[in-house]
């Protein structure tokens, strides 16, 4: 009976001390830091090794999910642009939720996703160098450019969409409905530049 007792509390400390790493591990994994002064964004801007997820919000929040402080990245709010920077091999993880959103530029590495649908009057996308960008919009007027070896994938609506890109291939934008599409390649306008300079 006592080898009995003492299996079962064995069992029962062992059980224990597993659901308390587990949660510990996820308590990790889910640990962030929310930037309380920072407020009106109208514009981000992300350079380096960067994960960026968007949201609508009534208010305006940023939270990141690394260790922030002890990372060499850089994020501050500037007459209404965020921009936000780290150039270390591991991504830095942010979430912004906005209520004015109207533009996002990325550079480099970064990667940008929205988190549910972005509805928007005007919304602006600007991709750089190897930038990638996911996005799910409800707008009335869309801008989207993709530069160098950037891409975009698309979904979602626009009454206006304006897509100006270097490379047809960079951007998929089969599941997005435009009543009205207009369509820029940034190369082929630039060539024609050249030649008229030329002549």
């Amino acid at each position: 009976m006592k080898t009995k007792i003492l299996s079962v509390i064995t069992m029962l400390v062992v059980v224990l001390g597993l659901t308390n790493s587990t949660y510990a591990n996820a308590a990790n994994i889910d640990a962030y830091t929310v930037l309380n002064d920072i407020s009106a964004i109208n514009k981000i801007e992300v350079h380096g090794n960067v994960e960026l997820y968007v949201s609508d919000a009534s208010s305006d929040q940023v939270k990141v999910y690394n260790k922030y402080y002890s990372e060499s990245a850089l994020i501050q709010n500037k007459n209404g642009v965020l921009r936000i920077s780290s150039y270390k091999n591991e991504k830095l993880v942010v979430w912004v939720s906005a209520n004015d959103l109207r533009s996002i530029s990325a550079y480099d590495n970064a990667e940008v996703k929205t988190f549910g649908t972005i509805s928007k009057i005007e919304f602006n996308v600007d991709l750089h160098d190897n930038a990638e960008a996911r996005l799910n919009l409800d707008a009335y007027s869309a801008s989207v450019t993709v530069k160098d070896n950037a891409k975009a994938d698309l979904k979602g609506s626009a009454t206006e969409l304006n897509l100006n890109r270097d490379i047809e291939s960079n951007v998929r934008s089969n599941n997005f409905a435009a009543t009205h599409y207009n369509e820029n390649k940034v190369s082929f306008a630039a060539e024609i530049n050249n030649e008229l300079i030329g002549m």
